[in-house]
């Protein structure tokens, strides 16, 4: 079935490499992008694909509520949103909340209210997270607290908000689709998928599910595994990802059917506390 997708930051690296693949499914993609000169490199993506590429020029920096994200899902009547959106370090501080928090919150939020979206997926990072995961060694979560604290303080606040945000909301509508009957697989799948250190080489193989912190994910590798977790029925909530030895569907479908989350439950109660304060 031909999926109507709407890719926000769309000419960002990830979100270039991910197009075609996305395309190649015969998927349709609208990729949202900030600016018209932006236009001529996105609609390259499209040429000789299946699936048909369409370019909205439109900031998420403009989006400073969830109606303003309201009106860009009702323009475009995706039934999938992928977020690769982010401001990339520019604007310092006050850009990052802006588009990393506050934009990816209202997006996921207008999403995850509107009934026709099925799958709404981010992308975020290994270290996106406040508590220590029982699977993580001394090692590991050192590795967190530098990247987390000291690397990229600013961003870590931002996107460890927009994942708490998905993470709660997401669960919220899977728990009112299950009271009100809604077939297991027509239910919303909120997906946050989590790369180590991003690198610009080749895509490979990966390691997925319960992992530490401090690998590295080829970015080519990231983008296939979006297009893997979009397909793959069920998948849902929060998928670590660096590179290893196997092949992306099958880890991400073993990951599904096995149940496999990264979110650690425990946080869960603390998530919702920490979204009602946003």
């Amino acid at each position: 079935m031909g999926h109507s997708i709407l890719l926000i930051g769309g000419h960002g690296k990830v979100s270039q490499l991910l197009t075609p693949l996305l395309l190649a499914k015969s998927w349709n993609v609208t990729s949202m992008i900030r600016t018209a000169e932006q236009k001529a490199t996105i609609e390259k993506l499209g040429q000789g694909q299946p699936g048909n590429l369409s370019v909205l020029v439109s900031s998420v920096a403009d989006v400073k509520s969830e109606a303003d994200a309201k009106k860009v899902l009702d323009q475009v009547k995706p039934d999938w949103v992928v977020w690769s959106a982010g401001a990339g370090g520019k604007g310092g501080a006050e850009m990052t909340f802006a588009i990393d928090r506050d934009a990816a919150t209202y997006f996921t939020k207008a999403s995850i209210h509107t009934p026709s979206i099925k799958k709404f997926l981010t992308v975020s990072y290994l270290s996106s997270r406040r508590g220590r995961p029982s699977w993580w060694t001394d090692k590991d979560w050192e590795a967190a607290q530098k990247v987390n604290n000291e690397v990229l303080p600013t961003y870590y606040k931002a996107k460890v908000a927009a994942d708490e945000v998905l993470t709660v909301y997401a669960k919220e509508r899977n728990d009112e689709e299950a009271k009100s009957s809604v077939p297991v697989q027509d239910r919303f799948c909120g997906i946050s998928l989590r790369p180590g250190t991003l690198t610009d080489e080749k895509a490979g193989g990966v390691t997925v599910g319960k992992i530490g912190a401090g690998g590295k994910t080829s970015r080519a590798t990231v983008a296939e595994a979006i297009v893997a977790a979009l397909g793959t029925e069920g998948a849902k909530g929060w998928i670590d990802i660096i590179d290893g030895d196997d092949d992306v569907s099958t880890a991400i479908e073993k990951l599904t059917k096995e149940g496999v989350d990264s979110v650690d439950e425990e946080d869960l109660e603390t998530m919702k506390e920490n979204v009602a304060k946003l």
